[in-house]
């Protein structure tokens, strides 16, 4: 299992408040994924997804090394850190007015070597899953923002989804509420698939079907993370923009 991550503050943005974490955990033989795109004023988002990323991956870990069960509850603990982690990002952006009104969108989870994989999603950052030799693609996670649920009630279309002037609305996001709910997925990696996580930096430049076409191309982890990555800046990139590949 390969894995590679790119991030970067795009061509408008002062700042960056994307953040993303790999890390592998020997004891499960698995790999941790977590990327969080951060919103707020001044470094407010900034502080939100670090803080993010270093809450939900440490409780994950945790939880992952203390489990002495044989069937492991991976939704049970991706939702239980995640709960954690939307505390932690509440408590914060309420300690002081420079936070105030902070958070992030949250997308992320454990990646076994024989491939299965589970993810839990907050937001609009999106996990999607890759299969090159099948000429595929498809998003695994759904977003949690207007456009969304305009499409799934038919008022717009997907395409019109992409250029909607309310795109990057969100209906959830974690430190804003003191609780706040969470989706929780399954997937499975095969020989040669891969599976991208992405912030709507990428997301709203680039189409499903022009992703695919770079994974054909360009298979690796890190020849597709700076692809992307180089496609996202030519064309712009007015926001954040950050790329994990995970590859098996």
């Amino acid at each position: 299992m390969k894995s590679f991550g790119l991030t970067d503050k795009g061509k408008v943005r002062a700042e960056n408040q994307d953040s993303f974490l790999l890390e592998l955990c020997p004891e499960k033989d698995c790999l941790i994924a977590v990327l969080c795109d951060g919103m707020g004023g001044a470094r407010a988002g900034g502080v939100a997804s670090a803080l993010c990323i270093k809450t939900f991956a440490g409780s994950v870990f945790e939880k992952l090394v203390s489990s002495r069960t044989i069937a492991t509850d991976y939704r049970q603990i991706l939702q239980s850190a995640c709960s954690e982690t939307n505390e932690a990002v509440f408590t914060c952006a309420n300690s002081s007015e420079d936070y105030s009104g902070m958070g992030t969108t949250l997308v992320g989870g454990v990646i076994k070597r024989n491939g299965s994989g589970y993810i839990i999603n907050v937001g609009d950052s999106r996990a999607y899953l890759l299969q090159p030799g099948k000429n595929k693609i498809r998003q695994i996670t759904r977003d949690h923002s207007l456009v969304e649920e305009l499409v799934r009630f038919g008022a717009i279309t997907r395409e019109q989804a992409r250029e909607h002037p309310q795109r990057n609305v969100i209906t959830r996001a974690l430190g804003t509420e003191p609780k706040m709910d969470s989706d929780y997925f399954s997937f499975r990696l095969s020989s040669g698939d891969l599976l991208l996580l992405c912030s709507d930096g990428l997301s709203n430049l680039l189409t499903d079907d022009e992703i695919l076409e770079q994974a054909i191309a360009y298979p690796e982890p890190e020849a597709l993370c700076r692809r992307l990555m180089d496609m996202a800046l030519d064309n712009g990139a007015h926001d954040n923009v950050t790329v994990v590949v995970v590859a098996r």
